[in-house]
């Protein structure tokens, strides 16, 4: 391995210096690491290398010497010509700056002009990019003052993603900014507010609205009406046989519910046309801008909801008058079609669900305050003005799209009401007929009363057509007035089954029913009633009895005047026949029942006028006056009995007879009668026998052989008994079939014989004067022990 000289080292670190390549700290730093006292010998090697260079540049100075020197002396000889031209500079200096000065004045001012012009122009770029922000935020304000609300959230929009983010580094934007949250804050409860004051207008306008939707879904009804009946596809086109409906009748559909308040107006109202929806849809709109619609929604319906339970609560006094009702189902519709308007003309604030779910809890309450208030009602035209309510109420809803059939459901229930308030009203008109009632037949004079009186009553008898003029027909007044009243309370109950979308067949059996129940149990009632009126005497009881026969007859005509309203046939499997049959049957029963009784009445204040010396020896020899006054008043009753039917009157007859006997014997038999002599029961005889005359004269045609006789045969065969004192006979025949005196009770003979016992004793002329009497007197002592022991068998037997 070659070992590196060291002056050649140095040579070549002197000749890296020289060159002027930097750094050199390398190479100095090889010459002292590479060997010891390498400084030194490089320090002379230095020292040798400057020498050199030393007496280099000597040389080169000496060799240019002579130029240098001419250089100086060129120099000088210039240096004159140099300081004239040093004044003359700074002459030219000095005018030059002079003339400068206005110069460099102006040359300032176009420097600061052309700084103001570099600021004016940025301050212009500045401010364009400005002014829109400002532009905008100046409209922001307008429209909160003009309470553009909804314009002003868009416009806040715009602000917040347009425009402030280009002057966001000016302090004017950040206060916008900052602003803009309170303002929107500020618009929510400026546009609630504004909802606030809208939920309570409507609420106070609620029945004007559901007025005027009433009015129109009325309006459109009549107008359906019209048009039907201008088809001739009317309802009830022939009422019946040989009668018009009165016009007045036609107009029963057509009554307007609501009067219109002015008759000339052609514009028809909306409910857009009275009510501002604006707040609401400000508001919504608002919300939703604000991504806070769910509050919103929440907020709308629980108001509407409180709402809706105020509305529906009814007042105290509403069913005194039509007006309260009215009243409550304008503010409910007037509700309800808001809800409905709100349904169609925004997104989703209420729902069709929602709507469905408050018309349910609203129709329970309707009907639950319905059903209680109308229970109250007592006049029909109330009950019916209701019902036109209802059906008004129910179709404007059904317009809207909400179900009501549970309010003609309901309808069917108020129906049962309706009917039993008319027949309440009809029981005082029947009253009044029946108080008004002379209970004769009616007089006619002439044809013309004939022709008008047939007019209102069905009546046909060939037998009283035949008869001249002036004739009575049988029955009274009351006839033809009930006949009409019944017809009138058909009409009535029409009116409630019109508009309840009935078929003709349930509007037929409807009607049927209901003069049913007129006839079964208001008439009905009536007719009892008044046959049980202390007033009502025999000859008003018959007449009762024919008038019930005529209205018996005039049923049929009644079902022909149904048939003809509905057009249903009778002959229809399902009709409901009419019970006026029945009815009218069990009145003239009653009455018939109270013939009986009230002439047995008759009879008793007879026979309580009957004044018999019960000790008289000897007979008057002719009958009693109580008894021939009687027998002359049932002859002329029974002459009047000859209207009615004939087993009635012979009813009648036999009841009388009988009850006579029955009076008469229980006269003999009364426990206060203590003594009876012969000379009475010779008079008693007297009287009985004028009774059985009266029987034998036929007072009512009818009867066959001796069959009223018969009535006072108990009597005839006790007194026959005590007249020929045959007791004998008695006592040995007794119990045969075939007995002379079957129908004398051991019982009745022995008290009347105790009795003639007692005055036999208390006058004592048996026992002193005469032996016949004495032996008589033993006779009926005998005779009483016999029949004491006849009675205690038949006691001990039984």
């Amino acid at each position: 391995m070659l070992v590196e000289d060291p002056d050649q080292t140095y040579e070549n670190v002197l000749a890296e210096i020289q060159s002027f390549e930097l750094p050199i700290e390398a190479t100095l730093r090889s010459v002292y690491d590479d060997q010891p006292n390498a400084h030194k010998k490089f320090m002379e090697k230095l020292d040798a290398c400057i020498r050199n260079h030393d007496k280099e540049i000597e040389k080169m100075c000496n060799f240019h010497h002579q130029g240098f020197v001419d250089a100086i002396t060129e120099l000088l000889k210039v240096r004159t010509d140099a300081e004239k031209l040093k004044v003359q500079v700074t002459d030219t200096n000095r005018r030059f700056q002079d003339a400068g000065k206005e110069v460099i004045v102006q040359t300032e001012d176009i420097i600061r002009c052309r700084i103001q012009q570099r600021n004016i122009t940025t301050v212009i770029e500045k401010l364009q990019l400005c002014l829109p922000v400002l532009e905008m935020y100046s409209k922001l304000k307008e429209q909160m003052s003009a309470k553009r609300y909804y314009s002003a959230l868009k416009t806040m929009e715009q602000l917040e993603n347009v425009y402030f983010p280009r002057v966001s580094q000016y302090r004017f934007c950040q206060l916008m900014i900052e602003n803009l949250p309170k303002l929107r804050e500020d618009i929510k409860e400026i546009s609630m507010s504004d909802l606030k004051d809208f939920l309570e207008s409507i609420r106070k306008h609620s029945d004007k609205i559901g007025e005027t939707a009433m009015k129109q879904a009325q309006q459109q009804k009549l107008f359906s009406v019209i048009l039907q009946k201008q088809n001739n596809v009317k309802f009830g086109k022939t009422m019946y046989i040989n009668e018009r409906i009165p016009e007045e009748r036609n107009e029963i559909v057509l009554k307007p519910v609501f009067e219109e308040e002015d008759e000339n107006e052609e514009e028809v109202l909306t409910v857009q046309d009275l009510v501002d929806f604006s707040p609401v849809y400000r508001c919504l709109h608002i919300y939703s801008v604000l991504g806070d619609e769910e509050t919103f929604e929440n907020y709308y319906r629980k108001q509407r909801k409180k709402q809706a339970r105020l509305v529906l609560q009814p007042q105290s006094n509403m069913h005194e008058t039509v007006d309260g009702y009215r009243r409550y189902f304008t503010q409910i519709v007037g509700f309800f079609v808001v809800e409905d308007h709100i349904l169609h003309v925004t997104q989703g604030l209420v729902t069709r669900a929602y709507t469905d779910e408050l018309w349910n809890m609203a129709l329970s309450k309707i009907i639950a305050v319905l059903r209680a208030h109308s229970s109250y009602c007592t006049d029909p035209d109330l009950v019916l003005e209701l019902k036109n309510l209802i059906v008004i109420f129910a179709d404007t809803l059904q317009g809207y799209g909400f179900p009501v059939n549970r309010l003609f459901d309901l309808l069917f229930e108020i129906r049962d009401q309706y009917n039993e308030t008319l027949l309440k009203k009809w029981a005082g008109v029947f009253r009044d007929i029946f108080e008004e009632d002379n209970y004769s037949p009616i007089p006619i004079v002439n044809e013309e009363e004939y022709k008008t009186v047939i007019s209102k009553f069905p009546f046909q008898d060939p037998d009283v057509e035949k008869q001249s003029f002036p004739k009575k027909l049988p029955m009274s007044q009351s006839v033809p007035h009930i006949y009409i009243q019944v017809k009138e309370f058909i009409y009535a109950s029409l009116k409630f089954s019109e508009s309840l979308h009935r078929s003709s067949t349930e509007i037929d059996d409807m009607l049927r029913k209901s003069t049913n129940l007129l006839l079964t149990r208001t008439l009905s009632s009536c007719l009892l009633n008044l046959i049980k009126k202390p007033h009502i005497g025999l000859t008003e009881l018959v007449q009762i009895i024919i008038n019930t026969t005529h209205l018996e007859q005039a049923c049929k005509y009644l079902e022909d005047f149904i048939t003809n309203i509905t057009n249903i046939s009778q002959e229809t499997v399902h009709t409901t026949r009419l019970y006026g049959l029945s009815t009218f049957k069990d009145a003239r029963h009653a009455a018939e029942g109270e013939i009986y009784t009230k002439l047995n009445q008759k009879i008793d204040e007879f026979v309580q006028l009957a004044d018999y010396d019960w000790t008289m020896s000897e007979p008057d020899g002719r009958a009693s006056g109580y008894l021939m006054d009687l027998i002359n008043f049932l002859r002329s009753i029974f002459q009047v009995f000859t209207h009615l039917p004939g087993k009635v009157a012979q009813t009648a007859c036999m009841s009388a007879c009988q009850h006579l006997s029955t009076s008469l014997m229980q006269m003999l038999l009364d426990s206060e009668l203590k003594q009876i002599s012969m000379g009475a029961v010779q008079q008693f005889n007297l009287d009985v026998i004028q009774c059985e005359l009266f029987a034998s004269s036929e007072p009512v045609p009818g009867f066959q052989g001796d069959t009223l006789q018969l009535a006072f045969i108990d009597l005839r065969q006790l007194l026959d008994l005590f007249m020929v004192w045959d007791w004998s006979t008695y006592l040995a025949d007794y119990g045969q079939p075939a007995s002379k005196y079957l129908r004398v009770n051991p019982n009745t003979a022995l008290t009347l014989l105790e009795k003639m016992k007692d005055t036999s004793k208390k006058n004592n002329i048996f026992a002193q004067f005469r032996k016949n009497d004495r032996d008589k007197q033993k006779l009926i002592e005998t005779v009483v022990k016999q029949l004491r022991s006849l009675v205690n068998g038949m006691s001990q037997h039984t």
